[in-house]
């Protein structure tokens, strides 16, 4: 029996904690390195960041002989295309997954959102009710942390614990974490977030500049690509693999995890 495409939205209500970056990681890593097979729809409106991405990794692999190289080598490898990228807005984005589902020409395992950074958004409610997982970036700027508790309350008071909605799990991961913050200060904060009712994935992914790594015309190794899967020599020591070994855990396992 074929199993359900889950749909996984990588949200949060402030800016610059890397939300957009974490599921251009997460989508290219889970398609191209493990094997699953991977859609997303960029409601990031007006910027649509990742469709912008997508455009710019075409133009590379066709006029540059380097990543035009690297993009054959891979696509002959895998034998499997790049995943899809469609631009919605909010209140069309199931409707948008739907189809891509619909039309794809190998079972996907997962649709990633990138919704716009506002619960004030229309469409935005409606559409992380009909989610399957939602992971939710936070960092230990306490501005930033509120805002984000806030938001992932919310939608626990008003979706999860109501039962009005599609989510299993809502799911907290530390972003840009410096090595030279004291530990204390993050058992501080997970007490508080365990005191909401909130979970936080052990796993985390450390401020490092390795994260900026796109494709230039330096041909340095990539890690942030909607076509070419992270640089192996980028992957060691990012927590990319085990932030994906532990998001495979939670939705495989069916709940909260």
């Amino acid at each position: 029996m074929k199993e359900k495409t889950l749909f996984v939205a990588i949200s949060t209500q402030k800016g610059g904690i890397g939300k957009t970056a974490l599921t251009v990681l997460l989508s290219s890593y889970l398609h191209y390195s493990k094997g699953y097979n991977v859609a997303v729809v960029d409601c990031d409106y007006p910027q649509y960041s990742i469709n912008g991405m997508r455009l710019r990794d075409k133009r590379s692999v066709t006029e540059d002989p380097h990543y035009k190289s690297l993009f054959y080598k891979q696509s002959k490898t895998l034998n499997k295309r790049a995943y899809p990228i469609e631009v919605s807005r909010a209140p069309e984005a199931i409707e948008t997954a739907k189809k891509i589902v619909q039309e794809s020409e190998a079972p996907l395992d997962f649709v990633f959102f990138d919704l716009p950074g506002t619960m004030n958004a229309k469409g935005v409610l409606s559409t992380l009710a009909q989610m399957d997982y939602i992971i939710t970036p936070i960092t230990a700027d306490r501005m930033v942390l509120e805002s984000s508790l806030e938001y992932a309350g919310l939608i626990n008071e008003q979706i999860i614990t109501t039962g009005k909605g599609s989510i299993k799990g809502l799911h907290l991961l530390w972003n840009l974490v410096d090595a030279r913050e004291s530990n204390h200060l993050y058992d501080i904060y997970e007490q508080v977030i365990d005191e909401l009712g909130l979970q936080v994935m052990k796993s985390y992914l450390p401020d490092t500049k390795r994260f900026r790594h796109e494709i230039t015309t330096e041909h340095k190794p990539v890690f942030r690509s909607t076509l070419l899967p992270a640089d192996k020599r980028l992957i060691k020591g990012s927590n990319l693999d085990e932030v994906a070994d532990e998001f495979i855990a939670i939705v495989k396992g069916g709940g909260n995890g």
